[in-house]
């Protein structure tokens, strides 16, 4: 393994104990000495691949939402219809397994704290819901267009 190998496999172990932390015992509980802790590393290590415990948060997040992204993919190589399209995305916007419950809860604390928190709030992954509610408002009107909604139907407000 090359050293940039071992960086990222750091980093990715030290992520892994971020979720770990956060759904075990709540986004509170992250602190950069119990993710060391639960990664099994030194607290001097985390800080050298992460700088704040916001860096962490911001790496942490993004890896959960890119993991999302491409689950959302791989269910959607099939869906061809407006229909099909909606099923994939509601499926994978419930969470039905471990995977998928830490990110929604991951997801679901750090929108709660940017209602109050000006830099987590200018963060972007913060805009996912936005491109999520634009992309399945397509959907809608593609559907209502296709005839399978009722012709008039607001997709927006659908």
């Amino acid at each position: 393994m090359n050293r940039a190998d071992n960086r990222e496999t750091r980093r990715h172990d030290i992520t892994e104990a971020v979720l770990r932390v956060m759904t075990g015992s709540g986004l509170h509980a992250v602190t950069m000495r119990a993710v060391a802790a639960e990664a099994g590393v030194s607290l001097r290590l985390v800080q050298h691949y992460f700088e704040t415990k916001q860096h962490l948060m911001h790496v942490t997040l993004h890896r959960l939402a890119e993991e999302m992204a491409a689950r959302l993919r791989a269910k959607l190589t099939d869906a061809h219809r407006p229909h099909d399209v909606m099923a994939a995305v509601l499926a994978e916007a419930v969470p039905t397994d471990e995977r998928s419950r830490a990110f929604h809860l991951a997801y679901t604390s750090y929108a709660v704290l940017a209602v109050t928190d000006e830099t987590l709030a200018a963060h972007p992954f913060l805009s996912a819901p936005d491109a999520m509610e634009t992309f399945v408002t397509r959907q809608l009107a593609q559907a209502r267009d296709d005839g399978d909604l009722t012709p008039g139907l607001d997709p927006r407000t659908e």
